[in-house]
C-alpha cells in the first residue's frame, strides 16, 4: 500500500510540473526581465511647493497605481527622502508611461470658453510668453461636432477628439500675451483676459491638448476630487466609453451638477457648452454636456475614442488627483546592456558550481547522486513555471538580485540532499538494511530539512517587508525557492529513494560507499 502511494505521489508531481512546464512554452509565458536585465525608463521625481510626508507617501502610491495600471512588470518605485525614483523595466511605449507618470498634479474641471485651432504666422512663441514678438499665433473659432449618446447620463467627447470644424477663417482673434480673448459668440459676450499661468484654477488661460486643439477656458469649477476612484473604460454600443461615479455631497455631484447646468445652458460662464478636463496644464478631454443634471450617481463619456484613449482617460480620472506636485527632474533610458553581460557572467557561473558541485556528489555518493540531479531538474522546472505565471499575471519581473536568490536556494536545496543522504549511511553503518534506514532517515532528516528552509522563509520575509527594490526582489525569489524545496523533497526525493530502497537489484549492494546488509527473506 505504501509502495502505490509513493508512486502516485512521484507520478502527479511529476505529471503536473512537466504539465505546467509545457503548457508555459506553448502559451508563450515565460519570466518577464526586471530593468537591469532587459533596459527601459527611470524617472526621477521631484516635489515643488510645500509638502508633508503624509501626502508625499499617498503621491507616491497613487504613482504606483498609475504605473501598475500600464502592466509595467514590477516597476521599482522608491522614496528616497522627498524624492521619488520610479523604474519602468521593459516599457515599449517610453512616452505613454512617462506622461502618465508626470501627470502628478490636480485634475481640474473648466469651463471652455473657446476652441480652434492655433494659426501660427511663422513666430516660435508660445502662448503665454512674455517675450513674445509682433507675430502673433492666432485662434480659429471651431464648432464642436455632434456624436455619441446623450442620454440623462451622458456627455458627448466628439470634440475633443480632435474633430473640429472651422467656422470662418474672418473670426480669428490674437493670442497675446495679456491680450483679450473673444469668447465664441464675439457678438453676445464680453472679452476675457487671458492669463499666464497654465496652472492656476483661477486664471483664465489658453490650454492645448494631445493633437494642438486649442482651448481659452476659464476658472476651475471642481476638481477631480467629485469623481470615486472607479472609473473604467467599457464598450457602449460599439463604442468606447468611460464610465465614473460621483461622489456626493458639496464636494461632490452638487459640484458637477452646477457645472454641467452652466454648461448645458450655455450662459456666460460656459458659452461652448464644453467642459474641460484638465491635467498639468493639458486638456486631456472636453465633452460637451448633454444634459443640465446628472441625478444617476455616475457619468459616461462617450465619443469618437479609441480603446487606448478611453482606457487613458479611465486612469487619469481614477488615479486625478494626487497631494504633491512634482517636477520630472530627471528622465532617462537604461540600457540592458550592462545588465547582459552580468546575466551572462552569473548563468555561467551558476552552471559551472552546479556541474563541480554536481561532480563531488557522483564523486561522493555515487549512484545516489542521480536523484540530485533529478531533483533539482524538477525544482528548476517548477521554479520557472511559477515565475513565468506570476510575471504574466501579477507583473512580477526576474531581476539579478532575484538570481541571487534563486543560487542561494540551490546551495539549501543541495544541503537537503546532502543531510538525507548522510543520515542514510549512519543507519546502514549500524546494521540497519538499505529500505529500513531511508524510512528511519527521512523521519528524522526532514525535520532538519524543514527547520533550514523555514529559517530561510522567514528571513526573506523579514527582508521584503522592511526593504525597498532590489533587496525585495533577493528575498522573494529565496523565499518561492525555499517553498519550492520543501514541495520537491517531500514529494519527489522521499518517494523516489524509498520506492529505490524497495528494490531487490539494490539489496546486499554498496550504496553511498557502505555495503548494505541483505534483508532476511
Amino acid at each position: 500500500m505504501n509502495k502505490r502511494r509513493h508512486i502516485i505521489s512521484l507520478v502527479l508531481l511529476v505529471v503536473v510540473v512537466l504539465g505546467s512546464f509545457t503548457a508555459n512554452l506553448i502559451a508563450g509565458n515565460k519570466p518577464a526581465l526586471g530593468l537591469d536585465l532587459q533596459g527601459g525608463a527611470s524617472v526621477t521625481l521631484q516635489p515643488e511647493g510645500e509638502y508633508d510626508k503624509a501626502n508625499l507617501d499617498v503621491a507616491v502610491e497613487i504613482i504606483r497605481a498609475r504605473v501598475d495600471s500600464i502592466g509595467v512588470a514590477e516597476p521599482e518605485i522608491i522614496l528616497q527622502g522627498g524624492t521619488v525614483i520610479v523604474n519602468l523595466p521593459g516599457v515599449k511605449d517610453q512616452q505613454q508611461a512617462l506622461d502618465i507618470i508626470g501627470r502628478t498634479g490636480e485634475l481640474l474641471l473648466r469651463p471652455v470658453l473657446q476652441t480652434g485651432m492655433l494659426k501660427d504666422s511663422g513666430s516660435t512663441t508660445i502662448p503665454g510668453d512674455t517675450t513674445q514678438d509682433t507675430k502673433q499665433p492666432t485662434v480659429t473659432d471651431t464648432v464642436p461636432v455632434a456624436g455619441g449618446p446623450g442620454s440623462s447620463r451622458h456627455i458627448n467627447t466628439s470634440a475633443a477628439t480632435g474633430t473640429t470644424v472651422p467656422v470662418s477663417a474672418s473670426t480669428t482673434v490674437p493670442v497675446l500675451d495679456s491680450a483679450t480673448v473673444a469668447p465664441t459668440d464675439a457678438a453676445a459676450a464680453p472679452k476675457v483676459e487671458l492669463g499666464t499661468d497654465q496652472n492656476d484654477p483661477t486664471q483664465t488661460v489658453l490650454l492645448l491638448d494631445k493633437k494642438g486643439i486649442a482651448y481659452v477656458v476659464g476658472p476651475a469649477g471642481a476638481s477631480g476630487k467629485v469623481f470615486k476612484n472607479d472609473a473604467r473604460a467599457d464598450v457602449q454600443t460599439g463604442n468606447w466609453t468611460v464610465v465614473v461615479s460621483l461622489r456626493s455631497g458639496a464636494d461632490g455631484d452638487v459640484q458637477w451638477n452646477k457645472m454641467a447646468a452652466a454648461c448645458f445652458n450655455k450662459t456666460e460662464v460656459c458659452p461652448t457648452g464644453q467642459l474641460a478636463m484638465v491635467l498639468d496644464g493639458t486638456v486631456i478631454s472636453a465633452p460637451t454636456v448633454n444634459e443640465p443634471e446628472f441625478t444617476g450617481g455616475s457619468v459616461q463619456i462617450s465619443g469618437a475614442f479609441t480603446a487606448t484613449e478611453a482606457r487613458d482617460l479611465a486612469k487619469i480620472l481614477e488615479f486625478g488627483a494626487v497631494p504633491v506636485r512634482f517636477g520630472v527632474s530627471q528622465a532617462q533610458t537604461v540600457s540592458a546592456t550592462l545588465g547582459t553581460d552580468s546575466l551572462r557572467a552569473a548563468i555561467i557561473s551558476g552552471i559551472v558550481g552546479i556541474l563541480l558541485v554536481l561532480i563531488l556528489l557522483i564523486a561522493y555518493y555515487r549512484l545516489m547522486a542521480l536523484f540530485v540531479v533529478a531533483g533539482m531538474t524538477i525544482s528548476i522546472a517548477l521554479l520557472w513555471s511559477l515565475i513565468s505565471v506570476l510575471s504574466r499575471t501579477n507583473g512580477l519581473a526576474l531581476s539579478l538580485s532575484g538570481i541571487a536568490g534563486i543560487i542561494v536556494s540551490i546551495g539549501i536545496a543541495v544541503d537537503s540532499y546532502i543531510v538525507f543522504f548522510e543520515r542514510i549511511k549512519d543507519e546502514i553503518r549500524v546494521g540497519k538494511t538499505l529500505k529500513n534506514s531511508v524510512i528511519r532517515s527521512f523521519e528524522s532528516a526532514w525535520r532538519t530539512i524543514v527547520a533550514a528552509d523555514m529559517v530561510s522563509f522567514l528571513a526573506a520575509a523579514v527582508l521584503w517587508f522592511l526593504t525597498v527594490g532590489s533587496v525585495r526582489g533577493f528575498a522573494f525569489f529565496l523565499g518561492i525557492s525555499a517553498l519550492t524545496d520543501v514541495v520537491i523533497t517531500y514529494f519527489f526525493t522521499r518517494s523516489a529513494v524509498l520506492l529505490f530502497a524497495r528494490s531487490k537489484r539494490v539489496q546486499g549492494k554498496k550504496i553511498l560507499g557502505i555495503q548494505t546488509v541483505k534483508p532476511e527473506v
